[in-house]
């Protein structure tokens, strides 16, 4: 769906998806397969991911040095009052509660790439 979202607002950044959490810090911290992956401007985290849960890769983000400075944008389908509390206590940049409606789901992608690559002034940037 975010591949979707990404295609129908002619977003500008390349998108790379990883299938569960094991495989997201191998691709951030380039291992494995991924020894070409590029470093990304920011990440989209669910957290209901397989193997090793958002949670879990938001806390080994933000306590590895040379990925801590990554924004982190929460998007996921958890209203948990507690889930919420939990990303800004491990330091995401943002929770996003995905919408069901795909249109909606689209402004929201839109309004995040708005933000994150037009308004905010990001590292490295």
């Amino acid at each position: 769906m975010t591949r979707e979202a990404f295609e129908h607002n002619k977003v500008r950044n390349r998108l790379w998806v990883v299938a569960d959490g094991v495989s997201a810090m191998e691709f951030l911290r380039k291992e494995g397969e991924h020894t070409d992956a590029p470093t990304p401007d920011l990440i989209l985290l669910d957290l209901n991911l397989p193997r090793m849960d958002g949670r879990e890769v938001l806390q080994a983000l933000k306590v590895d040095e040379s990925l801590r400075s990554i924004p982190v944008v929460v998007l996921t389908t958890s209203e948990a009052e507690e889930d919420v509390v939990r990303s800004y206590s491990l330091h995401a940049n943002a929770y996003v509660t995905k919408p069901v409606d795909f249109d909606r789901f689209i402004d929201v992608v839109r309004q995040i790439d708005e933000f994150f690559v037009e308004v905010v002034r990001l590292p490295g940037r």
